[in-house]
């Protein structure tokens, strides 16, 4: 593997496994909510364990040494340092401990929607759709991209189970917050229903 692939190894480890880790977690967050330590524990290993070994089993599919342009390199380093300066602004903005779940588990919190959140109600998703995104470009084969489409449907999936448990705890702000915010885009790609 190239430096690129290990670059896009590191990412795809960290950002692959987020969805599921929430797929564990929200459709069934009243279970949770009264195991928090070992909702942490099974969300975790669930998710990040089968995830490092997908990477590990198939990187000789995965990685494809020397096939990435010049231009998808850099396009790709862009995508990846956005990603990085969303997660540092997200984790500024909401903290660490509501960062990793645990006003979803404890069934509290506020609804914060001022900073990039006053722009998008899922600025991390969007920021690790880039993150993605140019893991893909920098080292990806044809696997990668199809192993990330699914990641990216996974990850749609995990928001919606998200805001489920958002309009659960938070009403009508919350539902009113959906209709001034768009999900992922700081603009709508067509008009919202009423």
């Amino acid at each position: 593997m190239t430096a690129l692939d290990w670059v896009a190894a590191g990412v795809l480890g960290v950002e692959w496994p987020i969805p599921v880790f929430w797929l564990v977690l929200h459709p069934i967050i009243g279970f949770w909510r009264r195991r928090p330590q070992l909702a942490y524990w099974t969300a975790g290993l669930l998710a990040w364990v089968p995830g490092i070994a997908l990477l590990y089993l198939l990187r000789d599919w995965l990685f494809v040494a020397g096939q990435a342009s010049a231009p998808k390199i850099v396009i790709g380093f862009v995508l990846l340092a956005v990603d990085a300066a969303v997660l540092v602004r997200v984790q500024r903005e909401l903290g660490p401990q509501r960062l990793v779940g645990r006003a979803e588990l404890a069934g509290a919190g506020e609804l914060y929607t001022r900073g990039l959140y006053a722009r998008v109600r899922h600025p991390r998703y969007t920021a690790m759709m880039a993150g993605v995104l140019g893991a893909c470009l920098m080292a990806g084969s044809l696997l990668m991209w199809v192993l990330s489409a699914a990641w990216w449907m996974l990850a749609l999936l995990a928001t919606m189970f998200e805001e489920r448990e958002l309009r659960a705890r938070f009403g009508i702000g919350y539902a009113e917050y959906c209709r001034r915010v768009p999900r992922f885009l700081p603009f709508r790609l067509w008009p919202q229903e009423h």
